[in-house]
Formats: structure tokens, C-alpha cells, sequence
């Protein structure tokens, strides 16, 4: 099959962007990193880069990143619930001297547990009250996602904001006994999509040595061959291939021989079937993020912990109930994040519209069976009603990246399941058998997130 997007020539490999040249999107670009750009693009098996992107990092912050990344990989996360760190006293203070939306709403309160919470629908109204005044607008960046909640949003960020992120995935890896080396001349990181529209771009990662960086389509249209996809991800050999469940099930489809360092699930549930194969796939660590755009990396799944464990020193959670008000301890309910490590966007008692429980042991704070978005029930064959975290358990065992369960008036049930997984679909019967009566198994198309939990009960609500 050949693509309706070819690029015959290297030179054709080159998109347009709001700036021409590649010092303009890297500013602290040398030779050698302008030969790995050209290894990334000008490859005979080379996708179709679309899009123009960069790191966007002056040389001072390039060493303000290194010297970042030491405090994340040394620090130490002990706080317990209803104690806030240290640090949070003098985080209140400046939020509230410097934030438009709370300078107005007068004088600080002494305690966290009186400032009012915030969510999605809050920044969606106007993003610029929550950005602090002295944040520098001429270098902020801006980005907007669309998520599951109805609230399209406006993120505010800046490039050392981005370039932050990098340590705390190392801090995730070193979890599993993965250190990073790739510098110059080789290729660190694959960022994978898989839709039919997707931002594509080369970069490179200056605090790694101006290693290769590049975010890629695996949809065949982008390029000339199907083929090409495992040519090109075994030439490059990435020493970290992050994605989401969706590209990662596609990537599972390739005959690429390369293995990688690690496997970074970034985005959406990564179900533990999916997780397994691709494990014994790659004969790597495969790292499930639990990670957000207004928070960045939040924690990572470690077995061995009982959950997910906190990444960002500087990032207080708080598990609340529907009224806001702070569950028992071990009880469910909605995470609720105060501080981060975006500047441009400090947060303070913020509902991420995601659930968990809260533990504390040796390995500090840990997410104990976070699900996405809000709780619901489900109405069972013998009347009886079970949360949707037991679907998830039911399920699995099913190596599939994306799933949506939806329960109609009448109590049945339908199943969507990406094309790819159709064949699952009498396993996925049977594991949801001893639940419900009647299952009904549809293709699920969208390419984005979904709503994986739905039902048209009114009683569903949690």
C-alpha cells in the first residue's frame, strides 16, 4: 500500500513551520545536533514529519534543567495525609500574591483545607486568571486538549516547563532499574501516535547530548510503505519508545527486531494483559504513567507497591469525597492535586476528575486503584449493582488497548472494542458473563479518548 503522502525526496522531508530554520525551534543547536535532525528525517524509510517543534531551550536553562533533574532523582516523598509538606505554607502565599483568581478572592486562608477547589470547567472558563502575573508571556507556550469531559482546555506552559518532564520519567525508570544514556548522535526517545491526524516533528534533547527525539505517526498514511514503519523504528533504535495503549497496539503488529530500553504508556488505562504482552514482546520494563497536561507525570505502577506511586516532590494529593470533604483513610474518592511543576500554571486544591485511594508505606505515597473519570455503577443480571472498577478487574486479562462499556435501560450490556481486538470478543464475553445478561460486542471507532464507562440508568451515578 503506498501512501497518498509520499516524499520522494530527503529534502521534501522538511515541513513548513512558523520558522524556516531548526536554530529557531532549538535555539542551543550545534553541528552535531543538526546532523541527527537530518538522520531522523532524511532516513530512506523516514516517516512524513508534518509539523515543525523544538525544545525551545536557551542555554542557561538547559543547565537549570540538569541541575532539576538531581533534586527529582534524589528527593524524597514522606508527607502523610493531613499534613501538607513543607513546603506548601510559602507555595500558598505566593499563589495567592501572584494569581489573579485568588488575589481577588482577598486574603490567603491559614489552612489548605479552606482555599475552594478548582477543576477542569474552572481553567476552561479563563485560563489567564490562574496564570501568575510575572510568568514571562512572551516565551510561554500554549496548547489546547480536549479530554472526556466536555471542557476543551487552554494549557499554559513554557519550555522549561516541557523540558521538566524528562525527569521525572528518568525517576519512573530508575524505579525499574532503567538508566538513560543515549547522547549524541543516537536516538533517545520515540514519542508514538496512531490516529489519522496526529502532530509529527523531530528535536533534539539537549540535556541528553542533543540526542534524537522524534513524535511519529504509525498510521500507515504517513507513510510511503507500511513497511517502512519497522525499517525505520530498527535504524533509529530509540532507546525509549513512549505511546499510548492505541499505538502500542499497532506497534505490536510490527516486525521491528529493536528492543528498547523501556516502554512508556503515557496516556489512558494500560490494562495489565496489554502490559504482559508487551513485555514478553520486547523483553523490556513496560512503565503504565498516570499522567495529566495540567500536572504532568503524576505517578507510576510498580506491582511490587500495590499501585501507583507518586513522581513530583513538590505535588500534595488529597483524596476527596463527592462533597468535597476528605474520604477515611483507604477510602475512594476524587484526586485532588495541590502544587506541580509548572509555573506558569500553579494549582491549588484542583480536582482532576480521576479516582483512587491513598496509601502509605516505604515507597512513600501510592495511587491505590486509579481509574479515570467518575465512578459508576452498574446494574448486574441478579439486581444487584457492582462499580466499574470491577469490569476493569474482570477484564484484565485481555491484551487490548481500548475498551468502552456502556449499559442500556434494559440492563444489557454493549462492549466496544477496537477493530484490532474484535477477535477477543468471545474471551471478552465470558469474562463479563457472570455479571450481566446479554452482551452485545460493537467495533469501537474513535481514535481519541473516550468515556469508557457509560449507561443511560439514572440510578448509575456512584
Amino acid at each position: 500500500m503506498t501512501s497518498p503522502h509520499p516524499h520522494p525526496h530527503p529534502e521534501a522531508n522538511l515541513p513548513a513551520g512558523a520558522w524556516d530554520s531548526d536554530l529557531a525551534y532549538c535555539p542551543t543547536l550545534t553541528d552535531a545536533g543538526r546532523r541527527m535532525l537530518a538522520q531522523l528525517r532524511n532516513h530512506a524509510a523516514a516517516p512524513l514529519y508534518r509539523n515543525r517543534s523544538g525544545n525551545k531551550l536557551l542555554a542557561g536553562e538547559v543547565a537549570a534543567l540538569r541541575a532539576h533533574e538531581r533534586e527529582v532523582m534524589d528527593a524524597v516523598i514522606a508527607w502523610q495525609p493531613g499534613e501538607p509538606p513543607g513546603w506548601m505554607a510559602a507555595f500558598l502565599r505566593q499563589v495567592w500574591a501572584t494569581v489573579p483568581h485568588y488575589r481577588d478572592c482577598g486574603s490567603p486562608p491559614a489552612r489548605l483545607g479552606d482555599v475552594p477547589l478548582i477543576s477542569r470547567a474552572d481553567l476552561s472558563h479563563d485560563i489567564a486568571a490562574f496564570v501568575p502575573d510575572d510568568a514571562d508571556v512572551s516565551r510561554m507556550i500554549n496548547f489546547q486538549t480536549t479530554g472526556t469531559t466536555g471542557h476543551p482546555l487552554l494549557i499554559a506552559s513554557h519550555p522549561v516547563v516541557a523540558g521538566r518532564y524528562l525527569a521525572y520519567h528518568k525517576r519512573a525508570l530508575k524505579r525499574f532499574g532503567v538508566t538513560l544514556r543515549h547522547g549524541a548522535g543516537q536516538v533517545g526517545v520515540m514519542l508514538l501516535g496512531h490516529q489519522r491526524r496526529c502532530f509529527t516533528y523531530v528535536s533534539v534533547t539537549p540535556t541528553m547530548g542533543e540526542s534524537g527525539l522524534a513524535k511519529l505517526n504509525l498510521h500507515v498514511d504517513d507513510w510511503r510503505q507500511p513497511g517502512d514503519r519497522a525499517r525505520y523504528l530498527d535504524a533509529m533504535a530509540p532507546e525509549l519508545i513512549a505511546g499510548d495503549p492505541i499505538s502500542f497496539a499497532e506497534l505490536l503488529t510490527l516486525p521491528m527486531t529493536h528492543r528498547p530500553a523501556a516502554l512508556m504508556s503515557v496516556s489512558m488505562m494500560l490494562l495489565p494483559g496489554m502490559r504482559a504482552r508487551l513485555e514478553q514482546r520486547f523483553d523490556c520494563p513496560v512503565l503504565d504513567i498516570y499522567s495529566l497536561n495540567e500536572v504532568g507525570p503524576v505517578a507510576v505502577h510498580d506491582d511490587a507497591a500495590g499501585g501507583h506511586v507518586l513522581l513530583q516532590h513538590r505535588l500534595y494529593v488529597e483524596i476527596l469525597d463527592g462533597e468535597g470533604k476528605p474520604v477515611a483513610q483507604g477510602a475512594r474518592g476524587e484526586i485532588t492535586v495541590t502544587g506541580g511543576f509548572n509555573f506558569c500554571l500553579p494549582l491549588l486544591r484542583y480536582r482532576t476528575g480521576d479516582y483512587a485511594s491513598l496509601m502509605h508505606g516505604p515507597d512513600g505515597p501510592v495511587l491505590v486503584g486509579l481509574a479515570g473519570r467518575s465512578p459508576l455503577r452498574y446494574r448486574t443480571r441478579s439486581g444487584a449493582w457492582i462499580n466499574n472498577i470491577d469490569i476493569t478487574h474482570a477484564l484484565k486479562p485481555l491484551a487490548i488497548a481500548l475498551f468502552g462499556v456502556h449499559q442500556r435501560q434494559d440492563g444489557s450490556i454493549v462492549l466496544r472494542l477496537a477493530p484490532g481486538a474484535m477477535a477477543q470478543a468471545p474471551q471478552a464475553r465470558a469474562l463479563l458473563a457472570p455479571f450481566f445478561g446479554e452482551i452485545t460486542v460493537a467495533a469501537l471507532l474513535a481514535e481519541d479518548k473516550i468515556m469508557q464507562y457509560t449507561s443511560d440508568l439514572q440510578e448509575a451515578a456512584a
